[in-house]
């Protein structure tokens, strides 16, 4: 059985690790006005940071339907299934737009997966399944082991400014008055598929410690795990950060992400975060 992996844009993957893995990229896009940009296509993510400086705040958009199908389609001449990887459906309609499109297509079984996170955390599923899809495995089984790394999977991340998140329509308006008011950096995750607060922490410095400590709660009984770091426009603190995590935690992997176009549009610059997951 020959199984295609798709996955959307804000997994954030580089493109050569697509290319090596060969993983399909369905783009979200980012609207600056009238200019429409797919992201990690049209606009990188330095781009992106230097537009937002000089323009008002985009705003970001689902794939249309139409583009699964015409993957999907294309696939089905070489493919017997594909596997599709997305951003949680509770931030994002493109999850269902995979699965509507899935019906609309025949010759070939699509399976959705709602990665129920972002960023490479998301990435890390398309990869392993691409591993596993290169190996000859079946879509069946590949789904059976990215339901296995869901129970492990975690990241956590804090804004410098929660005024994107409440514009965004990602957190409750409440949540961020109060983050403002008394100047602190909550810590934010995903819970049931959507952002929700997790801490309240007053300073940019403890925020990053306490993640630090999360992840080593987690990775604290000598199992392999891999990390990604992950930043919006701040790669020189996000190296600073992997040198001192790879000191402290030898079994662990790690990388450096970072918030593209879409995602960078909903955190706004200087937000930074880690997502983790077994091996």
């Amino acid at each position: 059985m020959k199984t295609a992996i798709v996955t959307d844009s804000t997994a954030y993957i580089p493109k050569e690790i697509r290319e090596k893995w060969n993983i399909h990229m369905i783009p979200l896009n980012v609207i600056f006005g009238n200019e429409v940009y797919q992201e990690e296509i049209d606009i990188t993510w330095p781009q992106f940071y230097e537009e937002v400086r000089t323009k008002e705040l985009p705003t970001t958009s689902q794939p249309p339907i139409g583009q699964f199908v015409e993957l999907f389609e294309k696939l089905s001449k070489d493919y017997d299934a594909v596997i599709s990887i997305h951003l949680s459906s509770g931030i994002s309609g493109t999850f269902q737009g995979a699965v509507s499109a899935s019906k609309m297509v025949d010759g070939i079984k699509v399976y959705a997966f709602d990665s129920e996170i972002s960023c490479m955390v998301q990435g890390f599923y398309a990869i392993e399944a691409a591993e596993w899809a290169s190996r000859g495995e079946g879509a069946e089984a590949i789904i059976a082991r990215l339901e296995e790394l869901k129970k492990s999977a975690r990241a956590y991340f804090m804004v410098d400014d929660l005024s994107h998140l409440q514009r965004g329509g990602r957190l409750s308006g409440a949540a961020a008055f109060i983050g403002s008011l008394l100047q602190v950096k909550p810590l934010l995750h995903f819970e049931n598929k959507v952002i929700v607060p997790f801490e309240k922490i007053r300073t940019r410095k403890k925020a990053m410690k306490r993640i630090a400590d999360l992840l080593g709660e987690d990775v604290s009984g000598g199992e392999e795990y891999r990390a990604v770091i992950i930043h919006a426009n701040r790669e020189e603190e996000a190296e600073v950060w992997r040198q001192e995590l790879s000191l402290l935690y030898p079994n662990v992997e790690f990388v450096i992400g970072y918030f593209g176009a879409v995602i960078g549009t909903h955190l706004g610059e200087g937000a930074m975060g880690m997502g983790w997951m077994k091996k």
